[in-house]
């Protein structure tokens, strides 16, 4: 059975999120990243298949190695789709702001 993985689904895992920072300033093996973990390297193996599956990592062979780097037109799709909402909260709370800095509590 062939699943289509859910990029928002995957960045929910905060393993995930870790990952993700890791690879944003540079490629690394599939060893490499699971020596920044605490978990069995199966576990890490698991979570850069989900990464890859939704595109959000692409895998490069380099030699024996596989290395995994982000695709930023990936996540620049996912950084699109999230600016309307990012745009919205950052309105609501400046608004919010307004109102509390006219609140003079009662003494």
């Amino acid at each position: 059975m062939n699943l289509r993985r859910d990029v928002f689904q995957a960045i929910a895992d905060p393993t995930r999120r870790a990952i993700l920072l890791l690879l944003a300033t540079q490629s690394l093996t599939a060893g490499a990243i699971a020596s920044n973990f605490d978990t069995a390297r199966p576990t890490v193996s698991k979570h850069l298949q989900i990464l890859t599956e939704c595109e959000l990592l692409e895998q490069e062979q380099n030699g024996r190695e596989i290395y995994y780097h982000i695709n930023a037109k990936k996540m620049k799709e996912v950084a699109d789709f999230i600016e309307p909402f990012r745009q919205m909260w950052d309105e609501r709370f400046n608004k919010l702001e307004e109102v509390m800095k006219k609140y003079k509590p009662n003494k």
